[in-house]
């Protein structure tokens, strides 16, 4: 019997907007094997330029990812969404090992099974170069703060 994963499709948009909050919260812990537990066995990626297929994929690339972005802060927010799909844009912020910050930006589209696991996951994403006095996802710990202001607040 399949696991369920909720919030489940078909999406309303107060659960579209917990599903993206919890995506984002699992990515900011930086654990692969738990981000890993929300896409399907046979998840189909692409990241970029990175075709990936399966959980072990997601989780080599997500251990590589993190291992050379270092400091990585999240923001995503709900774009679009309908029964079984969500769109989000988001910003996220790192620092390369040799003390270079980067903000990333992006979007992704999200498909998910009936249990609620994504199926597909599509993103496209840009680096930019900046100064460390210039980062603006700066909160303590690894989940962002409830009344941390969105990426609309911040100019992002």
């Amino acid at each position: 019997m399949k696991q369920n994963f909720p919030p489940l499709p078909p999406f309303t948009k107060e659960n579209a907007l917990q599903k993206v909050r919890m995506a984002e919260n699992a990515w900011n812990s930086r654990n692969p094997e738990k981000v890993a537990l929300a896409y399907t066995e046979n998840s189909q990626w692409r990241n970029r330029d990175s075709f990936l297929s399966g959980r072990a994929e997601i989780i080599a690339f997500l251990t590589e990812k993190w291992q050379k972005e270092q400091d990585y802060k999240l923001i995503k927010s709900l774009w679009a969404f309908n029964s079984n799909k969500i769109a989000v844009r988001f910003a996220y912020e790192w620092r390369d090992k040799a003390g270079q910050y980067w903000r990333s930006y992006g979007n992704e589209n999200w498909l998910f099974a009936s249990n609620g696991q994504m199926s597909e996951r599509h993103a496209s994403i840009n680096d930019v170069k900046i100064n460390k006095n210039e980062r603006k996802l700066l909160w303590e710990d690894k989940k962002r703060p409830d009344d941390f202001p969105s990426l609309s607040a911040l100019g992002l």
